[in-house]
């Protein structure tokens, strides 16, 4: 499948329709055909051939998506660099992609000791989304995701992942047409993005984005108010921001509602789902270096819905993905039993920008149905039941030792939120003066007496489970993907 002359078709067939609403305007195909011909001719002009890896500034307009598709178009790959960021994170990136030049559409670069080119002053020329013939093997992009030394690590993901997870991705059997419109509520340093413009634009939808600056629960529940969205990708954390909203959403025009990025609670998906009469509602998952998302649970309202600890099963493998789920010397566990999952197949990455010490300790290969076969180590605890579905049990990072028993920081939230009904709650381990571990609890609410949240608590959990410190907090704060940041809180408990 080539996708990226799938592209070209596919804006050239619906260039009188609209294809983007960024900050309130709406831009049509026609209107991006000529800002990416007009980036195409800049990279021409102004860079090498040997220059295949751009840095781009992840502004929120219709240059930077244009710049996108017309690197792709160029045959080079793009970083995504979020203005937002310290600039010492963003040149720490730029200088281990080995990037010289840039995209930018701000006013004023902050990179200037680099090669810029200005996608808002770039000049007009003639229409070319012929793409350039290259291997599938070529990068498509470089996402710079945090690394346990604080070094961001680079995951590169090449053109045949991309068209991998489109195949996927259409295998799934979703009816997309160009009357779609889908919420793209992701900065673009997030690889989830991807699916939320690039399967509208196959399909000439429209894709309206999340201004920045704005308070971003507020805006996705005006967008599905007032614009009828039909698609939307969206991580959990957001449901637990529109919550207090439910009563006042009614989207008969949704269609599908996908959610990846975070644990799915079932409670809220169950009240979520009354929002959406005619709506499909699917928990993805997929960490980025096996391509945007690949095992995918339909959640279905009137039949027995699976779940572990209250969170939504995260389903069965996409068409080329397999799954294994091993023990802590890579040996693949029966089904039942609880171990890392394991990735491979078309949507996994050629691995980590230039980090082979990375590369060894999360990639590995085994023999799996009767070849070897190269794996990616989640970190993601799992279990899979006798049916094929993937359950989600928590993180590694999200397991401590308490007096020597092992934890699951998830099953405590789980217990704490089943109490507290519509309060959202995050269990963190901290060290106390002794250097024991123990476990505190943050709950997003004004204070309240935990006598009775806790007397729940003993009868659910043993006595090394239960939280021995509770902190409120009236919003739990969120990353740049939307997500709840974990250690941010954890300075409540130092």
């Amino acid at each position: 499948m080539d996708i990226f002359k799938i592209i070209q078709e596919s804006i050239n067939k619906h260039k009188n329709r609209n294809a983007f609403y960024i900050n309130e305007t709406f831009y049509t195909y026609f209107d991006f055909i000529n800002k990416i011909s007009n980036i195409r001719n800049s990279l021409e002009i102004s860079t090498k051939k040997t220059d295949k890896i751009i840095g781009l500034v992840t502004n929120n307009d219709i240059e930077t998506y244009a710049s996108i598709v017309a690197l792709w178009f160029e045959g080079k790959a793009y970083v995504p660099l979020n203005p937002e960021h310290p600039v010492n994170r963003n040149l720490d990136i730029i200088t281990q992609a080995e990037i010289q030049t840039i995209i930018d559409s701000s006013e004023k670069s902050v990179f200037t000791e680099y090669n810029i080119i200005n996608s808002k002053i770039v000049s007009d020329t003639e229409i070319n989304l012929v793409p350039k013939v290259v291997s599938d093997a070529e990068l498509a992009y470089i996402f710079f995701t945090s690394g346990t030394t604080g070094i961001p690590k680079g995951v590169t993901i090449s053109r045949a992942n991309v068209s991998g997870f489109i195949a996927a991705f259409n295998d799934l059997g979703f009816y997309i047409d160009e009357n779609d419109r889908f919420l793209q509520m992701f900065d673009l340093t997030f690889d989830l993005s991807i699916m939320s413009y690039l399967v509208p634009i196959l399909n000439g939808a429209c894709i309206y984005t999340i201004p920045k600056g704005t308070f971003k629960f507020n805006y996705v529940f005006e967008l599905i108010d007032e614009h009828d969205i039909t698609i939307a990708l969206m991580v959990p954390s957001i449901l637990h921001y529109l919550r207090p909203y439910f009563d006042e959403i009614d989207a008969h025009s949704m269609k599908y509602s996908l959610f990846c990025g975070e644990e799915l609670p079932l409670d809220v998906t169950e009240e979520w789902s009354r929002c959406l009469p005619n709506a499909y509602i699917f928990n993805v998952y997929g960490p980025t270096e096996n391509t945007i998302f690949c095992t995918i649970y339909n959640y279905k309202k009137t039949l027995n819905t699976k779940s572990y600890n209250g969170v939504l099963s995260i389903g069965k493998p996409m068409t080329g993905v397999e799954t294994i789920i091993v023990d802590d010397q890579n040996q693949i566990l029966p089904k039942g039993k609880k171990g890392e999952l394991c990735l491979a197949g078309k949507l996994l990455s050629p691995g980590y920008w230039k980090n082979e010490e990375k590369n060894k300790v999360s990639f590995f290969t085994t023999k799996f149905n009767g070849k070897k076969t190269r794996f990616y180590k989640t970190g993601d605890i799992c279990t899979e039941d006798s049916e094929g579905d993937i359950m989600y049990i928590g993180r590694l990072d999200y397991q401590t030792q308490i007096q020597g028993f092992r934890v699951e920081l998830l099953e405590v939230e789980f217990h704490v939120r089943s109490f507290l009904e519509n309060i959202n709650a995050v269990a963190i381990a901290f060290t106390n003066k002794l250097e024991n571990s123990e476990i505190g609890l943050l709950i997003e609410s004004d204070e309240f007496d935990t006598k009775k949240l806790l007397e729940y608590c003993n009868t659910r959990m043993p006595l090394y489970m239960i939280p021995t410190r509770i902190n409120f907090m009236k919003s739990f704060p969120l990353n740049s993907n939307g997500k709840i940041d974990r250690n941010k809180l954890k300075v409540f408990f130092k």
